[in-house]
């Protein structure tokens, strides 16, 4: 008896598919374009000439000039929207905690690991709305690196 009702059920799911995979072949085909015989032959005296003397193009786009801060905010944006959520400051560290866990047995923890960047988000969100405005994110940036020192001469004098 089972064998019935799970070969009647397969038969419904096989017709349905079928019926669903007509109806998107029809809607394909409703928009396939006109025979060629259909067509008129484009018109001799309306074709362009190859003189490309007067013609001009659209001007190139410019990029605009983003600041250091700028494209580091756009980097930890990722939906574009002005702002930083917890979660799309976390997901850059992923990799760096895969990096950490060596052995590739998990004793470190997503959380253990996240303590500093949640400080540091936290530190950074001062309206406390979970989100960073670029004015917030800046204080989360690394500090300047120190210049290194000039090595000192080694010539005989």
């Amino acid at each position: 008896m089972q064998r019935f009702i799970l070969g009647g059920l397969t038969v419904f799911v096989m017709l349905s598919l079928g019926l669903f995979w007509l109806q998107g072949r029809a809607e394909v085909e409703k928009a396939a374009p006109l025979p060629l015989a259909s067509v008129a032959p484009p018109d001799p005296q309306g074709v362009p000439s190859a003189d490309l003397t007067d013609i001009e193009g659209p001007d190139l786009p410019e990029a605009t000039e983003q600041t250091r801060e700028q494209r580091r905010f756009g980097r930890y944006d990722r939906d574009r929207d002005g702002r930083i959520t917890r979660n799309e400051m976390l997901s850059t560290r992923v990799d760096a905690f895969r990096k950490l866990d060596k052995d590739g047995n998990n004793l470190l923890t997503f959380e253990e690991w996240a303590v500093a960047t949640v400080t540091k988000f936290d530190g950074a969100d001062t309206n406390r709305d979970q989100s960073l405005t670029p004015g917030e994110f800046r204080k989360t940036a690394p500090p300047p690196a120190k210049p290194k020192p000039k090595p000192k001469c080694s010539c005989g004098s």
